[in-house]
């Protein structure tokens, strides 16, 4: 992100005086080309990079806790020590610099060098099975620590590893390249780094600790790590598998989506789940003509409530996506939806936001533990995110894994969470015997508004509001057996971060 404002911020070259700093205190300044953020906390000075290496959102907008810097958009986590990208979703670190203060005067003299990071143990062999969030993130997390070379990741998908959340938003409404989508460069999979095999695993033998794949390789691993993720659910109804009727799931759906938006005038959006709302207004910045259809009265509300949902409508409709909710499609002819009140929508295209399924199916050949329906299905892991077979974990949407705060058996299907599960089985492979106890988090753009969600709840029936939805600033806590399980923030990124912060702390603190 460029800075235009450098001008307004100080020149740390030059220096501030000490009480511009106060315990507590970040002030975003200059040193040379780069843009600095200087902080004091408990009584010392430190300066390091000032935007977050994800997106580039301004960290001086951020907070500090446990010794992390963390980001306000995306709840990135860096290191205020080392600068190194503690936190998914950035990977990259920020840049340190040295700070002196003297004579009541704080000056930046120039970049310093992080410190060493102690010798890890080593994971062995590790094959990763999915390239999605949780994969990537643990292959680059085990590369980080010197241990690329020993990692092969697989996966079905035929582009390298990209970040799946511009899918629906940046890419598919034309303001990102298919290239701005790519999680690593190309080189990361060569040399030195991870091994990347474009293939299917098709089975597990777990006597001989070996993955085969569709093309006849045979992997064995120390360690395995499944990260599946999920499918798209297409369900049963006469026309949608029409070749104009899409999912969205991967980079190539897009592409597929974006290609067939081309020559299409009407889209018809089957579904007002986020995927669904994303997907509307990507179209509707490509100028088509937008409908969608759910069997809801009120998008969202089983997961936001009504008033939130209905927010997040009004954001859409304001934009001429037109609702037709509480209807169920009942058929597709190729040119026109029918809806069970035989009414007709026209569409030259139709999306299906209508939920997803995790990808189970390797891990039940190799007799796993699934969990539970009432669970949310998926596979059973333990707090290291460790199957019921020694030497294979499961990370992301396929993983069911036991929620220290709630004491209940979650399966999240959250980009960020993968991320971060992914990067804690790595270091779980690397020696630490923590158990995941990271709070959920995502977030939703729509027009220019964005949503921040932390932790989880399975419904939106107890919530108490917080300012005013109407207008798109609020904080929505929702409850269950009357503990706080979730808020929901429109304008509040501050809150979000450290009501995030407190669960992480109480997670840890309950295991």
């Amino acid at each position: 992100m460029a800075d235009t404002d450098k001008k307004d911020k100080p020149d740390l070259a030059r220096g501030i005086a000490s009480g511009d700093l106060p315990e507590g205190a970040m002030i975003e300044g200059t040193l040379g080309g780069d843009t600095v953020l200087l902080l004091r906390r408990d009584g010392a000075v430190r300066a390091i990079g000032a935007r977050c290496t994800h997106l580039g959102a301004p960290l001086a907008k951020g907070i500090v806790a446990e010794g992390e810097l963390r980001c306000p958009w995306h709840h990135a986590r860096f290191s205020l020590e080392t600068g190194e990208a503690v936190g998914a979703p950035a990977f990259d670190p920020l840049p340190c610099y040295r700070a002196e203060e003297r004579d009541g005067h704080i000056t930046v003299t120039g970049r310093r060098e992080a410190a060493a990071t102690p010798a890890a143990r080593s994971p062995g062999k590790v094959v990763i099975v999915g390239g999605g969030a949780g994969g990537h993130a643990c292959a680059e997390w085990l590369t980080r620590a010197g241990h690329g070379a020993a990692v092969t990741l697989v996966s079905d998908d035929p582009d390298p590893p990209y970040d799946r959340t511009f899918c629906s938003k940046q890419y598919l409404s034309g303001k990102a390249t298919r290239a701005a989508t790519r999680l690593a460069p190309e080189s990361v999979h060569r040399g030195e780094g991870p091994r990347l095999l474009c293939d299917r695993a098709v089975s597990v033998d777990l006597g001989a600790e070996e993955v085969v794949t569709a093309g006849g390789e045979r992997l064995p691993y120390d360690a395995l790590v499944i990260a599946t993720g999920a499918a798209p659910l297409r369900p049963d109804v006469p026309g949608f598998d029409r070749p104009n009727v899409h999912t969205l799931r991967s980079l190539a759906d897009a592409d597929a989506l974006i290609a067939a938006a081309e020559t299409a005038r009407t889209v018809a959006v089957v579904g007002a789940s986020f995927i669904g709302l994303e997907v509307a207004a990507a179209m509707i910045a490509r100028d088509k003509s937008v409908t969608v259809v759910a069997p809801e009265p009120v998008p969202l509300a089983n997961v936001l409530g009504a008033a939130v949902g209905r927010f997040v409508q009004g954001l859409h409709a304001d934009k001429g996506v037109t609702f037709r909710l509480g209807r169920r499609v009942t058929g597709f002819d190729g040119t026109a939806l029918t809806l069970d009140d035989d009414s007709r929508i026209e569409a030259d295209l139709v999306v299906l936001g209508t939920g997803v399924a995790p990808r189970t199916d390797l891990a039940e050949s190799a007799g796993l533990a699934l969990a539970d329906r009432d669970e949310g299905g998926g596979i059973a892991v333990d707090g290291l995110l460790r199957t019921s077979a020694s030497g294979i974990y499961a990370v992301g949407d396929v993983a069911a894994y036991p929620d220290p705060r709630s004491g209940r058996r979650l399966r999240v299907e959250h980009w960020v969470h993968a991320q971060r599960q992914g990067q804690h089985v790595a270091r779980v492979l690397l020696g630490e015997a923590a158990a995941f106890a990271e709070t959920p988090f995502f977030w939703s753009g729509h027009y220019g508004t964005s949503l921040r969600y932390v932790g989880h709840a399975g419904s939106a029936e107890d919530a108490e509001v917080a300012g005013d939805v109407a207008k798109g600033d609020f904080a929505v806590t929702y409850r269950e057996d009357g503990r706080e399980a979730a808020l929901a923030t429109c304008k509040r990124d501050t809150q979000s971060l450290e009501v995030e912060a407190a669960w992480d702390r109480e997670g840890r603190a309950g295991i």
